[in-house]
């Protein structure tokens, strides 16, 4: 079992460098969104410190895609699936934070992440925070899976959103991936039939569905199916964006079939 790709369209936001990455791997695709800087950067050996964090899982993941669960993990954690792959990766970030950065946890960069893993029975999703992710299961059944919304956006203060972020991966605060392993086991997981066609995206991208250029995650799957379609919508988003004034964030779609 393992993804065939369909399409794939990043495009960087107006304010920052990119901070999105995406990618598949045998059985195993994702897509991250690193979550802007609010917080005092702690000089990460990248354009950005949500940069450095998206291109280092971005990495972890793309070699982490051997058996489910490592004798490590299953016995420390008793993770299967999606789980155990997120955690390894994070458990990875986090021996590499170590020299940088040494033990800063609320500083340290964090990204939305969704995750699919194929499985004999289907698809596992994983998500934590708000990217967002289409199936198609082969009866034609259609799926849309967020975990959470990230920010609130302009309603927020700069105090608040300050405070938020300081609550990130607590029991009082919004789960995200950062170099915490057990981040892991807060993540919604939706369990989907065997799927036709998965697509990942950023809520930059998402833009596309809240600012009505298509109707909703039908339509979405459907002007994305092909790399020509997704950079026509991306464009077409973009140029809407700027008409009325609004900054673009970071846009990434990634569309994929599965094969058994």
């Amino acid at each position: 079992m393992e993804w065939q790709f369909a399409a794939r369209v990043q495009s960087e936001g107006d304010n920052h460098s990119m901070e999105d990455a995406c990618g598949f791997a045998g059985g195993t695709a994702w897509m991250i969104d690193g979550a802007t800087s609010v917080l005092e950067p702690l000089g990460l050996p990248a354009s950005s410190d949500p940069a450095w964090l998206a291109s280092a899982l971005n990495a972890e993941l793309a070699v982490n895609t051997g058996p489910a669960v490592t004798a490590e993990l299953a016995g420390a954690d008793g993770l299967f699936g999606a789980r155990a792959v997120l955690a390894r990766a994070l458990h990875r970030i986090d021996q590499l934070a170590l020299p940088l950065v040494g033990e800063e946890r609320i500083r340290f960069p964090s990204a939305a992440l969704s995750l699919a893993q194929l499985s004999p029975e289907g698809v596992e999703v994983l998500s934590l925070a708000d990217c967002h992710v289409v199936v198609r299961e082969q009866d034609g059944r259609l799926r849309h899976i967020i975990s959470s919304l990230a920010d609130p956006g302009a309603s927020w203060t700069r105090e608040q959103l300050i405070a938020s972020r300081r609550r990130r991966n607590t029991p009082e605060g919004l789960w995200v991936a950062r170099r915490e392993p057990e981040a892991a086991e807060h993540a919604l997981l939706v369990k989907c039939a065997f799927p036709e066609t998965v697509v990942l995206a950023s809520d930059g991208a998402w833009r596309a569905v809240d600012l009505g250029l298509v109707t909703g995650p039908a339509e979405f799957l459907e002007r994305v199916s092909n790399t020509l379609d997704a950079l026509e919508l991306m464009t077409e988003l973009r140029r809407h964006q700027d008409q009325i004034g609004e900054k673009a964030d970071d846009a990434s779609v990634l569309t994929l079939t599965a094969t058994r």
